[in-house]
């Protein structure tokens, strides 16, 4: 059965960091655009990084631009969100998304539609 599978997740005082984990089980994240999302309660999910199916290819929301980084191993069929100076803001749920959709090889974004495989999701909450 193909899943995702997100961790990492946790409590962390503004200013800190988290990695989060992506992992895949059933598939392989080989070419496979991945994707980041998040939901604030109250709040409509949206999307905070992304990575094409080459890896060459990264995008940000404008709101962690600079503070979050996005990457893949492919050996560990893993992808990463590294998150640096975590604002009180940055709280929500975060869910990992994967497909390998022609137009998620070479570029990706944050079009729910375009993703099959979404993982339960982790918990981060920034607050001191």
């Amino acid at each position: 059965q193909s899943q995702l599978a997100e961790s990492g997740g946790g409590l962390v005082q503004p200013g800190g960091s988290l990695r989060l984990s992506c992992a895949a089980s059933g598939f392989t994240l080989y070419y496979h655009g991945v994707a980041w999302f998040r939901q604030a309660p109250g709040k409509e999910r949206e999307g905070v990084s992304c990575i094409s199916g080459t890896g060459r290819y990264t995008k940000y929301s404008d709101s962690v631009n600079g503070r979050f980084t996005i990457s893949r191993d492919p050996e560990s069929n893993i992808v990463y969100l590294h998150m640096n100076n975590l604002k009180p803001e940055d709280t929500g749920y975060y869910y990992c998304a994967a497909n390998n959709l022609a137009a998620l090889v070479r570029q990706c974004d944050f079009w729910e539609a375009k993703y099959e495989y979404w993982g339960q999701g982790t918990q981060v909450t920034v607050a001191s």
